[in-house]
Parts: C-alpha cells; structure tokens; sequence
C-alpha cells in the first residue's frame, strides 16, 4: 500500500486500510455497478478526496482487491504439508476448503471478480496450478486443474454461501479415486452432433418476449444497468404491458434465471441420447453444455450478479440440477451421492467458464476426454509414481 513519509505515515497507511476494508464489505454484499466511491467513503468514514489519494477510480480499488485476495490465497497455499504427495494434495484440499469458509466476504467479491475481468481468475489459475504442481512433484495439466479446482472450489463455495454440506472426506476421495468404476468410454456417443435438437423455441406471446430482451440486456449491460424501459423497448411493448406480467424488476429477474435453467436442463436431456453408462452421460452432458455455450453465454453472467440480487434465486437454479441428477436411474455414482453430485457441478462449472471468456485457449473436445479419464481414476497415476 502507498505510504508518506514522516510524521503521518501511520495515519496514511490507516485511511487505506480503512478504505479496503469498507470497498471489501460493501463489493461482497452488494454487485459491482450498486457500489460508488462515495458510499465507500461513508462507510470508511473518509473523504471523497482521500479516496483519490490512493485510487483514480473504483475500477482501480477493485482490482487491487482481487489481487490482494489471490495474494492471500497464495499464502494460505504456502502451509500445505506433508512428506508424501498423498498426504500434501490431503492438506492442499483442507486449505482450499477451508478458505472459502474462513473467508466469505472475499470469496464474494472474487466471484463477481472473475467475470468481470477474467485476466484476475487465470491468474488465481495460476497460483493454483503452481501449488497443485509442487503437491504432485511435477507439472499439472489444465484438464488436471479442472478437475481439482473445480469440483473443489464449486463445493467449498457452495458449503460456505448456502450451508450446502458437502465432506471434506469425500471431496480427497474423488480427486484421489474418480468417481466412476466403468472402463471403456463410447467416444462416439459422447460426441455425437447429429440432429441435435435445439432449444425449445418459446411461444412469441408478449410475456415471453419480455423475458428473451430482459436475458440479453441484462446479460450484457448487469441487473442494475437495466431498467423497465429498456426491456419493454427491446420487446416493442409498453410498460404497462410488463407490469401486466411481471411483479416487479425483482420477479422479472427470478424468473429469467429460472428459464434460464430450464433451459439449459431441457437441451442437455434432450439430446442425452440412450444406452450410455454413467460416465458417458456425465461427459456427454459436459460436451452438450458446451454447445450450449457457445450460443448462448448470457445464462453466466446474469446468475452470477444474482447471487447478490436474488441469492435464494440461484440457490434454486443449482438445486434444481441436484435435483436432475438425483432422478437418474443410475444415481450420481461415487462414494458420497451429495458431494459427488457438487463435485461434478463444479466441474462443469469452471469448464464452462473456460468456454465463456477464453474459448480460443480450449480444445474442448480432447479437453473433455482427458477429463473422462480423470472422472474414472483421479489423480491415482499421480500419487503412486
């Protein structure tokens, strides 16, 4: 942090402090475009001009934020131990954990974070990837990061923000294991693009046009750069009509997100196909989501910002693809159906955030298989070299 000589260091290096402190509070309840410099002030109890003493603009204090919070994560990284590579990934994974628990406020603001800009999660990418590699005494692969980190990172946040009581125990046991005993893979299935069936086209009545121009406008411009007239424009509608459909922006909003997840549930199923085991559906559902994807990225950024809008609202869109996979004859498969199920979420997760914002740095197709192999046998190869 910036200092100045002499007899106010001390109190210079406080007003900094306090303005991190106030920026970290208020960016981890409430979404990025909410929160101005001046109610960072208040909250410090600072001046407007003291402010700019440190940051030329609130763009700038975010992303130092989101530095110091990888920082930190460094740091919490720095304690893993152990003399075998099982007994390190085992501290690896507590620490993770843990962190996400330890620190919800920061874990919320890295989460708006990493979609605003993207360069701040490769980068977290990284330091994880650096101490995954130090664990396993050699370099990991970005199929292996995903695996990981993102069964790991999707269960720790979920039990931290919504109490969701995923095991510790069990999360070590996929990454050491896999999740799945079945050993030969129907490539053919898995990838098959045939005749796929596209998304249900929704009737043009004015209540769905409302909702398609609220999913646009509100994935690219944020919930709170949008406003009622603006949707009922892109629509060709009045604002009376939309008040005929929709409570409130709040309702309106729910209930894009819950489309938005039936939406995507709706095209995976569709074209699941039959007579595939439970691996295959698993790498089939992740092949299909890509798709998915990559013609329509909006359903990430707008349940993303509803975290802090609507978090019951999203709470309800992950559960419902529990729930999804809690109706599969086959069941979740693993050790532990609950965070089997997170695990895999996770996954899919941060594999579709690849897809969204850096999709010229992913073969998706090779990407997927190597995840297979790792769904089936974890990290086993790894820890027995």
């Amino acid at each position: 942090m910036a200092t100045i000589k002499g007899e106010n260091c001390n109190k210079t290096r406080t007003s900094q402090e306090k303005l991190v402190s106030a920026a970290t509070q208020l960016f981890a309840d409430k979404w990025y475009g909410a929160v101005s410099v001046a109610e960072i002030c208040r909250k410090a109890g600072l001046s407007n001009g003291c402010f700019y003493r440190y940051y030329k603009t609130k763009e700038e204090l975010f992303k130092f934020l989101l530095s110091d919070i990888t920082e930190k994560i460094d740091r919490a990284l720095a304690r893993v131990s152990g003399d075998t590579r099982l007994e390190r990934l085992s501290s690896f994974s507590e620490i993770v954990f843990n962190f996400s628990r330890d620190n919800v406020a920061l874990i919320h603001v890295f989460r708006e974070g990493q979609y605003r800009f993207f360069e701040n999660e490769k980068q977290l990418g990284s330091v994880y990837i650096t101490s995954l590699s130090k664990v396993l005494d050699g370099p990991v692969s970005e199929s292996e990061y995903e695996f990981a980190l993102g069964g790991l990172r999707f269960a720790a946040i979920r039990a931290a923000f919504y109490k969701v009581p995923n095991r510790l125990d069990a999360l070590k046991d996929i990454l050491g294991n896999g999740l799945f005993t079945v050993k030969d893979l129907d490539e053919e299935k898995i990838f098959n693009e045939q005749n796929l069936h596209q998304s249900k086209s929704p009737d043009p009545c004015a209540r769905n046009r409302l909702l398609l121009e609220g999913k646009k406008l509100f994935g690219k411009l944020g919930y709170f750069e949008t406003n009622i007239h603006q949707v009922t424009d892109a629509a060709g509608l009045s604002v009376g009509a939309f008040y005929t459909h929709f409570e409130s922006k709040e309702t309106f909003y729910a209930e894009i997100i819950r489309q938005a997840g039936s939406d995507l549930r709706h095209f995976i199923s569709t074209n699941m196909g039959e007579g595939l085991n439970r691996c295959e559906r698993e790498l089939r559902g992740l092949w299909l989501f890509t798709n998915y994807l990559y013609t329509d990225s909006y359903c990430y950024n707008i349940v993303r910002e509803a975290e802090f809008v609507l978090p019951d609202a999203v709470s309800a869109y992950y559960d419902a693809f529990v729930k999804g996979y809690r109706k599969s004859p086959e069941g979740s498969g693993g050790l532990d159906e609950g965070t089997s199920i997170e695990y895999l979420l996770g996954v899919a997760h941060y594999f579709g955030l690849e897809v969204v914002f850096d999709p010229s740095a992913i073969d998706a197709k090779t990407r997927i298989k190597e995840i297979g192999r790792l769904l089936r046998y974890g990290l086993r190869d790894r820890l027995e070299r």
